[in-house]
Order: structure tokens, then C-alpha cells, then sequence
């Protein structure tokens, strides 16, 4: 049977209070309230596999696991004691770890074409120190990267090219440039305006919707061609598209990856992986050759978290993770598009058949895509206690049968939406829409 939730009062008291203690009341500003509509949990209490409790104590199954981070499920029991010995015995000391040469060969070990890396808390960081060192071995500026995709960091170098470019000076937005990613013509066409200016391209090698064969193949050659080095960003499809990553899955060479997200089951683990005539750079090994300030965080080298990385890593290769997440989404697929053809709804309801992450199109009576009509479909979901966003991603700790049950609630919702169709969204849905990410005005 489906839940149905109502209470929200204590996520109401919630939001009420913590915009005037964080600047967007989180720390991820997907996560913010501006992101959810007004029927939705404020905040989670914990987690248990697929499931989230909120803190009016309300039960959801987790579609997003942590904004795709946890590839496990909550609270794993191999990580959480694997994290737990390491606790015992202090997270951060005035030398390194003896943990973090073990864990730089176990995870060197899963990509031969690399042969040094580098440990990080964030992927901005991460990604950043790629386009840092990018720049330092060409001798080159610019950075390119597709316009059409989301996210890529926090830093000026990707901020300043979105419509969030407040704060960002002009000068510093004209050092990157933007490409369509299904159309290398229009990358030529970014090195044959810039000769010899841009030090790098940086890209996710596979979204939701797909990768054409061959086309890393053919970006990475691209790239060399014309002198600049190629960083593959693999934070989303690491230990998601295969094991490592699509690096594996399609058997390519980048000179760089960007890894986090899922490599440590939510913990703040994320790497930089690469070519050692590259990487090297950020060394102090070579007396007299210039110094690369690569990335120094303090708490980069934190043992529990390198120590959720190993367990993950462990689990991976002991177990048929990426298989079973993998037939998890082939059987979410078939079960949403039998839901979707039952209600008769094609024309307004789709889903992308990728089953490391499928992704539903919410569309209005016009037949164009509309957020009001997903916040409106991410209300009614969360009323039968799925906490959805619009995609759905496969964790080791789901089952069928809590596919079974976002089908369930999916049909529910379809018959909701059937009726925001004929008289608008407005009426139905409590509160406004929610908003992009990457909006000029607040």
C-alpha cells in the first residue's frame, strides 16, 4: 500500500528559520527549497538503503541517493564499519596518512592509463585543479567546455559562463568558451577562432540521453590535434556506467578524469586521476622547475573518508554492483513505460531509457516542456512517499520491489496529472513551481 503523507509542520518550522542562518538554506544549491515544491520534505533526519526519514518522521524511497552520490545505499553496513575503524584511529595528521599511498594504488590500479592522482573533498576542487594544471602544461588560457551541460564547478573559470555570473569579473568569464556537446563541429570551430589559446577541453563522456559511438574517441583526438589536453569528468558517471567509469566503458585514454560523487557511497571522497608527464607538474620533486600550486586542502587527506573510498571499491569488486544497478534500471524503464501507456500519457510523459539514470520529461497541454507540470508530478510523488526530482538513480540497495512501488505511485501521479493537463498545473499544485539552478535573478 501506498504511504500518504501530510505533515510537513516541522519542515515548515525548518524552513522558516534556516534562511537566516545559511545563505540558501543548504549547502548544495539543488538541494535548496527553491528546488521542491512547498509539499515536501525541508530537511532528512537519516537514512537506511533506498530509504530517507524526514524530520517529521515520514518514510520516502530515495530516487536521487544523495544527488548520485551514494552507489551503495545509506549507511552501508561494509562502509560504515570500515569508516568506523578508521575513526578510532583520527581522521587528519601533521604528515600524511599511511592510508592515502594504499588508497592512491588501489585506485590508480582501476585506471592503467593513469598513472598518478590526487585526493580532494569536492568536485569543484577537483575540476578545477584539472583546468589549473590543463593550463600549465600548454602554457595556454582558455578553457572549453559544452554549454548544454549542468554543472562543472563552483569556481569562476565554469560560474562565469552561466547565467549565476554575479560576483564573476567580465575578464575572467572571457577565459572560457563553450561548445554544443553532441556537435564537434562547433568545438573546431572554438580552436580554429582561439589558435593555439585553449588549453583544454573538459567534459562529462556520457549524459542520461546518451553518447554516440565513437565520440569519445573522436573529442579526445579532436583535442590533440590542436595542442590541448583532455579532461574527462567522470563525477557523475563514475561507478555508475561501468567500473570505473565510462574510461572503461568505452575504452578510452583522456590525459585527465575527474572522479567523486559515488566512488565513496556519499562520503566526501574525490579524485583527480592522470598522465604522469602531466600530473607531475603538481610535484616538488623537480628542483628548479617552476611550482604548481595543484590543490592543498587540508582535508583532503581525512582517513575515513579515503577509508569509505576502499570499502566502496571493495564492494564493487566483490560484488556485481554496476550489473545489479544497471538491471534495477532496465526494469524501472519497462515498469515507468508501462505505467506511462496504461494512463495513455506518451505525448506529455517520457523517460529516457538510460538505465544507470533514467530521466523522465514532464511536458503541459502544449507539448512543451514544463516545470511547473514536474514540480506539480514531484508533489504528487512525494504525497505516496517517493522523494523525486524528475530521474531515478539505481543504488546496490534497491530492489524491484521499490520499483514496484514508485510504479504504483507513478500511476497515482499520472492520474493527477491527467487533470493539471485540462485546467493547469496552478490550480493543483500548493506554492510556486520549482526554479532552475542557473537563474539570473533570484
Amino acid at each position: 500500500m501506498l504511504r500518504n503523507i501530510s505533515n510537513f509542520s516541522n519542515s515548515d518550522k525548518y524552513r522558516a528559520k534556516i534562511h537566516n542562518l545559511i545563505p540558501g538554506g543548504a549547502h548544495t544549491y539543488s538541494k535548496g527549497d527553491d528546488q521542491f515544491p512547498v509539499l515536501s520534505p525541508a530537511a532528512i533526519k537519516y537514512g537506511k538503503g533506498s530509504h530517507v526519514w524526514d524530520i517529521d518522521d515520514n518514510m520516502y524511497l530515495d530516487c536521487s541517493m544523495g544527488l548520485t552520490s551514494v552507489s551503495l545505499g545509506h549507511a552501508y553496513p561494509a562502509v560504515i564499519e570500515r569508516v568506523h575503524e578508521e575513526l578510532e584511529r583520527g581522521v587528519n595528521f601533521q604528515r600524511p596518512a599511511s592510508i592515502e599511498m594504499e588508497m592512491a594504488e588501489k585506485f590508480l590500479s582501476l585506471i592503467p592509463c593513469h598513472q598518478m592522482v590526487k585526493f580532494g573533498k569536492n568536485g569543484s576542487t577537483i575540476t578545477t585543479a584539472a583546468v589549473k594544471i590543463a593550463r600549465a602544461y600548454t602554457g595556454r588560457t582558455l578553457v572549453a567546455f559544452p554549454a548544454d551541460h549542468p554543472f562543472y564547478s563552483y569556481d569562476d573559470w565554469f560560474i562565469g559562463q552561466t547565467p549565476c555570473n554575479f560576483g564573476v569579473p567580465e575578464e575572467v568569464s572571457k577565459l572560457s568558451v563553450t561548445y554544443q556537446s553532441k556537435d564537434l563541429n562547433s568545438l573546431k570551430e572554438l580552436f580554429l577562432k582561439y589558435p593555439n589559446q585553449i588549453a583544454c577541453v573538459i567534459t562529462e563522456p556520457e549524459r542520461y540521453d546518451g553518447s554516440e559511438p565513437g565520440y569519445l574517441e573522436r573529442i579526445i583526438k579532436l583535442t590533440h590535434e590542436y595542442g590541448a589536453v583532455f579532461i574527462q569528468d567522470e563525477m557523475v558517471t563514475g561507478f555508475k556506467t561501468d567500473f570505473p567509469g565510462s574510461i572503461k566503458k568505452y575504452n578510452v585514454e583522456p590525459d585527465i578524469a575527474t572522479w567523486g560523487k559515488g566512488i565513496a557511497n556519499g562520503f566526501s571522497f574525490c579524485a583527480i586521476t592522470g598522465k604522469k608527464e602531466i600530473m607531475s607538474l603538481g610535484g616538488i620533486s623537480k628542483t628548479g622547475s617552476p611550482k604548481l600550486f595543484l590543490t592543498s586542502t587540508t582535508h583532503g587527506g581525512e582517513t575515513h573518508a579515503i577509508a569509505a573510498g576502499m570499502a566502496t571499491i571493495d564492494v564493487f569488486q566483490k560484488e556485481s554492483v554496476v550489473q545489479h544497478n544497471h538491471k534495477i534500471g532496465d526494469y524501472f524503464i519497462a515498469k515507468c513505460n508501462e505505467v506511462i501507456s496504461k494512463n495513455k500519457i506518451s505525448d506529455f510523459v517520457s523517460l529516457e531509457p538510460c538505465n544507470w539514470m533514467p530521466a523522465f520529461t514532464f511536458r503541459d497541454n502544449k507539448n512543451e516542456v514544463s516545470n511547473g507540470m514536474r514540480t506539480y508530478a514531484m508533489q504528487e510523488m512525494i504525497r505516496r512517499g517517493v522523494l523525486f526530482q524528475g530521474a531515478f538513480i539505481p543504488c546496490f540497495s534497491h530492489t524491484t520491489g521499490d520499483v514496484d512501488y514508485f510504479a504504483t505511485a507513478l500511476n497515482e501521479t499520472l492520474i493527477e496529472y491527467v487533470k493539471a493537463l485540462d485546467v493547469g498545473y496552478e490550480k493543483l499544485l500548493k506554492g510556486d513551481a520549482a526554479k532552475a539552478v542557473f537563474r539570473k535573478y533570484i
